[in-house]
């Protein structure tokens, strides 16, 4: 049974005390809640389904982040952590009052809906800013993988992750965006015309070998092997390192880029910016630059993924192998790479004439 005591407060103090369990206490402000409580814990208990969710109750959601961020988050990548704060200030906003316990299913799918809905957010007019679905998805990650911590880990008492038990918003389609012969040499001609040579040399190798931007301006010298005509990369979105193998085109660019004469001698990175205020030297951030070339071009569609998109679809075009072509991109899954290599209708058609040729001569041969 359990002791229930009124306390100087003029409160009510429940205590539960049982074999195989721990001491178990929670203050009430009525006699009857705290007999209803008791009850219900001790029945629990008898069944082993008790979860002591007293550390649930104390800590916010807002406290939990700011020990996610402290304790979890440093050991992501640096891109990683800068997601993990932006949209550690966002759940903030919207839950961070709340205890880890009151957060349920519901509550979990009004944030979905309010998000997407953008009813957090207002225009210059007054109306609502709706986020893509792909970006309350990874809100709503980052709030999963906290209660996944939490329980796991801290040791949190919860019966269930609340995000595991809501609708995640579909993904958006896979992008189809391939560069017309036209489009290319628009942007190859407008970026060789930038003052920076660094530009056009990032655009040309993400063409010829489908490496992502950080892959490439995260490059140092001894990634670069000239004369076997490969770059390891030790980095990449999955976590896995490979190898890339260079066309004789992509040799020329990395020689051009490596041996340029303006090459400070402070740094081994290929594509390097200029000196930050401590006197370091990180990558080359081409992305206004590229942004507003884009637009002078009148091609603001089109995004520097898209020449990753537009290397590996040729890579399937050109007669690659599915294991092969992973092997240059790095796509580990085969569902991922179809993303990625979609084959222009038009050789598509030409391949079936080839095919209903060949066809017809075994018939006459026949």
């Amino acid at each position: 049974m359990a002791t229930i005591v009124k306390t100087p407060s003029a409160t009510w103090k429940a205590v539960i005390r049982k074999t195989g369990w721990p001491t178990t206490a929670k203050t009430f402000r009525t006699k009857r809640d705290a007999e209803d409580w008791s009850r219900r814990t001790e029945d629990e208990m008898v069944r082993g389904a008790y979860i002591q969710r007293a550390g649930a109750d104390r800590l916010t959601v807002a406290d939990a982040l700011t020990r996610y961020l402290a304790e979890i988050t440093p050991s992501k990548r640096p891109s990683s952590q800068v997601s993990d704060r932006q949209r550690s200030a966002i759940l903030t906003k919207h839950l961070g009052k709340y205890s880890l316990a009151a957060v349920t299913p519901e509550v979990a799918a009004k944030f979905r809906d309010v998000r997407l809905a953008g009813e957090d957010r207002k225009d210059d007019i007054g109306g609502p800013v709706p986020r893509s679905n792909d970006t309350v998805r990874l809100d709503l990650a980052l709030l999963g993988h906290l209660f996944t911590i939490a329980i796991k880990e801290w040791g949190i008492g919860l019966p269930a992750n609340p995000v595991m038990n809501i609708r995640r918003p579909t993904p958006a389609p896979g992008r189809n965006r391939r560069l017309s012969a036209g489009e290319e040499a628009k942007l190859l001609k407008a970026v060789a015309l930038h003052s920076n040579p660094m530009l056009r040399w990032i655009v040309s190798i993400a063409l010829e070998t489908g490496m992502r931007s950080s892959e490439i301006t995260g490059l140092r010298r001894m990634q670069v092997d000239l004369d076997r005509r490969i770059v390891r990369l030790l980095e990449t979105k999955n976590t896995t390192p490979r190898t890339v193998p260079l066309s004789k085109d992509a040799v020329e660019i990395f020689r051009e880029a490596i041996t340029h004469p303006v090459r400070p001698i402070d740094t081994d990175l290929i594509f390097f910016g200029e000196p930050g205020r401590d006197g370091k030297r990180r990558p080359y951030n081409f992305n206004p630059v590229w942004l507003n070339i884009k637009r002078e071009q009148g091609l603001a569609d089109v995004r520097f993924h898209d020449m990753r998109h537009e290397a590996v679809s040729r890579f399937v075009e050109a007669g690659f192998s599915d294991q092969e072509v992973s092997a240059i991109s790095g796509h580990k899954s085969m569902q991922m790479l179809k993303r990625y290599t979609h084959l222009r209708a038009e050789d598509l058609v030409a391949r079936m004439d080839e095919a209903a040729l060949r066809h017809r001569g075994q018939v006459r041969e026949a």
